[in-house]
């Protein structure tokens, strides 16, 4: 029996190579934006939870979680990243997962890495920030604000990139936007609650005991201990589960197959950790909890590696 978590974004060959190398310029110019962005905002207190926070979505992201029909669906973490650390520092966390996932467990296409991280890392967090704010200013900043514009940034992130990748299957000619978007878009729809209630749940834990990390108003805790120690248990635990992850076909796979575009994917050119599986190790569960933590230690190693260089640039400059 496959224990693995199931491959969760864009492969080569479903996107044209015109379309995949636009959006690598768009993902790269808004990256180098982030970059600027962040020389500005980064201090002490953002640095340790922009890896922790990293870390965790990317183990979070390999509990795929059955929707129906034989179809799983999993954690973006848009919204959450947004959230807690703002927009632009929220790009570069999505980059630096996504980018990890393509290029160390060959999750997505190297050509079709541009479109994967525009979608998640650029679409995902722009739309997270404007709901979010959006439902502060209607409900406020109390508990209800809180909750509630959560769970509607969270299911819409979702929601709104997955139309972007219907379009954008559309016009690699790969299948017609009117069969694309309803089907993206009605097995995404019901995808997005289960991001919305994990995202809440979230919320719900660290309004009970890291109130400040919401940003309204508690006061700041000195030293980042607690942020280390929290983050490293709830990743190892969520790497942990990793092997119990659903491996029915995710959404896109789904329609995929739905289609009958399916055999579009390309197979990668090389592999280092592919499926989620630690080579050499011959019991999966294990293999698959230890490519979790690799995972989630090498990017945990790249935001902070980031988020250091960046610092020390806007020092000196």
């Amino acid at each position: 029996m496959h224990l693995a978590p199931v491959a969760m974004h864009i492969p080569d060959g479903f996107l044209s190579v015109a379309v995949s190398l636009v959006f690598w310029v768009l993902a790269v110019l808004m990256i180098i934006l982030a970059l600027r962005q962040v020389n500005r905002q980064l201090g002490e207190r953002e640095v340790p939870l922009m890896g922790v926070l990293a870390a965790t979505i990317f183990a979070g992201q390999m509990l795929n979680f059955t929707v129906i029909g034989g179809t799983s669906g999993h954690l973006l973490g848009a919204a959450l990243a947004t959230i807690l650390i703002g927009p632009w520092a929220a790009v570069l966390v999505m980059t630096c997962v996504v980018g990890v996932q393509a290029l160390i467990f060959q999750d997505g296409g190297l050509l079709a890495l541009g479109a994967n991280l525009f979608n998640m890392a650029v679409i995902g967090v722009a739309v997270s920030y404007a709901i979010n704010r959006l439902f502060r200013r209607i409900l406020g900043e109390g508990k209800t604000g809180i909750f509630v514009s959560g769970f509607a940034a969270a299911w819409t992130s979702i929601f709104i990139a997955s139309l972007a990748a219907a379009l954008q299957l559309a016009l690699s000619g790969t299948t017609p936007a009117n069969l694309a978007v309803p089907a993206m878009a009605g097995i995404h729809a019901l995808i997005g609650i289960g991001e919305g209630l994990i995202t809440l749940g979230a919320l719900a834990f660290l309004y009970a005991t890291r109130r400040d990390l919401l940003h309204i108003g508690e006061p700041q805790p000195r030293g980042n201990t607690a942020v280390w120690v929290g983050g490293a248990v709830i990743f190892l635990a969520l790497a942990a589960l990793s092997p119990l992850a659903s491996t029915s076909p995710d959404g896109l796979e789904s329609v995929a197959e739905e289609l009958g575009f399916i055999q579009k994917a390309q197979n990668p050119g090389f592999t280092i950790i592919p499926d989620y599986v630690l080579p050499g190790v011959n019991h999966e569960a294990l293999a698959t909890i230890l490519a979790g933590i690799v995972g989630s230690l090498v990017v945990l190693a790249a935001v902070l590696l980031i988020a250091r260089f960046r610092r020390a640039r806007a020092k000196t400059s």
